[in-house]
């Protein structure tokens, strides 16, 4: 699989251990980010922070959440989708706000974030990274009303794009998502402790209940008195699917749904669509786990994990010589001969993207002894590239953007080819709202033009 995640974004209010239920939020969260982290916290009076490049668990040694004072915290994990992979770039971000401070953690991608950018410059402002996120801050700086409800309803109808924002000033955390709610954003409690996450699996590790999904279009605004809704904006919702394919975890709720349920359905109706007579199926571990077991179960053939994973690949591996670049895959995944070996296999993923690493894949099982390889996609083609907070290739770097079925199984060398059909995924959702963009090239929000992350769009 070669897209890489986004960010996650994670708020505590109202709770003394703030600062270490966030952290462990941000560990829940792990795989929505591993570039950088940080958590900002507030006594009421003061904010506290600390972030740095690298993992969760490297971070925030006790000594650091020890120091990260109060009752309140918001915190980020990042995988840069825009913005250059530099310190200024890791979130929160906190500035000096009227008269206080407020911080913000974003998820997702402002597509007219150059214009505005461009505009504010021209207006005097002066930026400290490069990250779209801090658009927020000088739009908001900018505005003229004492009011924030009233500046950030203001600042959110100049932005255009995907974003779900947890936001905390010294007496407040307010959670957002865009009017589409293409990226996901959930509200939680643990007592009188309210808590905003990207995903409900990280509730489960703080022992918080899930309550709901923050709507599209919707800020909350929590403080001692409780919750203030506000609809800012109305838009057919189009939450992202590629989050049920690949991004959430799978022991998740995602819209009303357990994410682990829906990828074992999109396998269930893969094997419908296209079962083949094989020995065994085997899953690339870890995404394709569900789907795999959906498949072997609706098509009646043994289930095997044939591939192994290694969970510590380091991240700072040095890019090894041409010589012995090829080993990059069997870093990650190495065959069980003893269950391949003489084989018919199926072999289920969420994606292709290039193809380069299921061609890996293929010639790994096949060296080690399996007799033919037959590859089921539970997802459809991914022929258009994201605009709303995924790092995915340019559309020429994506194989099915240019390549029939027939051409990519010729260039991943498996003996059969099959992706889950458009229809077969919207059924497993059992919704159709949704942004299907990559499969589709139905962007919610319209594009004047199809733009590399960057490119100028006409500021609103």
């Amino acid at each position: 699989m070669g897209v890489h995640d986004e960010c996650a974004v994670f708020g505590v209010f109202g709770n003394k251990d703030a600062a270490n239920f966030t952290y462990l939020g941000l560990h829940a969260l792990q795989h929505r980010g591993q570039e950088s982290s940080g958590i900002i916290s507030t006594d009421g009076k003061e904010f506290y922070g600390h972030k740095a490049r690298g993992l969760v668990s490297e971070i925030f040694t006790k000594q650091v959440i020890e120091n990260l004072k109060g009752d309140a915290a918001i915190g980020h994990n990042r995988y840069s989708t825009t913005g250059a992979s530099s310190i200024n770039n890791v979130q929160p971000f906190a500035a000096y706000f009227k008269d206080g401070y407020i911080a913000i953690s974003h998820n997702g991608n402002l597509i007219n974030s150059e214009s505005i950018r461009h505009h504010l410059i021209e207006d005097g402002a002066i930026f400290h990274t490069t990250s779209d996120t801090e658009n927020f801050l000088h739009l908001l700086a900018k505005n003229k009303s004492d009011n924030l409800q009233e500046s950030l309803i203001s600042v959110l109808g100049k932005v255009r794009g995907a974003y779900s924002l947890v936001l905390m000033t010294t007496d407040s955390l307010i959670g957002i998502r865009d009017p589409y709610g293409i990226r996901p954003l959930s509200l939680g409690k643990k007592g009188d402790c309210y808590i905003l996450s990207s995903e409900s699996c990280a509730f489960d590790l703080i022992e918080a209940d899930f309550v709901r999904d923050v709507m599209p279009g919707e800020i909350l605004f929590i403080t001692h008195n409780g919750i203030e809704s506000r609809q800012f904006a109305y838009e057919t919702p189009a939450p992202c699917i590629f989050e049920y394919v690949y991004f959430a975890r799978p022991d998740s709720l995602l819209w009303g749904k357990s994410v682990y349920n829906v990828r074992k359905k999109m396998g269930a109706i893969l094997a419908e669509e296209s079962m083949v007579d094989s020995d065994i199926v085997i899953p690339v571990p870890d995404s394709g786990i569900p789907a795999a077991l959906g498949f072997a179960e609706r098509s009646d053939i043994n289930f095997q994990m044939g591939l192994m994973r290694n969970h510590y690949v380091g991240r700072t591996f040095i890019e090894p010589s041409q010589s012995i670049r090829h080993f990059g895959v069997k870093l990650k995944l190495n065959p069980i001969r003893s269950i391949v070996d003489g084989k018919t296999v199926t072999v289920v993923d969420d994606s292709i993207v290039r193809g380069t690493t299921s061609k890996k894949i293929i010639k790994m099982l096949k060296e080690a002894g399996a007799k033919k390889v037959h590859m089921r996609i539970s997802s459809p083609p991914f022929i258009s590239p994201c605009f709303y907070g995924v790092d995915t290739p340019t559309r020429r770097e994506l194989i099915a953007s240019s390549h029939t079925v027939e051409e990519i199984r010729k260039y991943i060398t498996a003996d059969s080819l099959n992706f889950l059909s458009l229809d077969g995924m919207m059924k497993a959702v059992e919704k159709k709202e949704f942004c299907t963009a990559c499969f589709t090239k139905n962007y919610p929000i319209k594009l004047e033009s199809e733009p590399a992350y960057g490119t100028p769009l006409p500021f609103l």
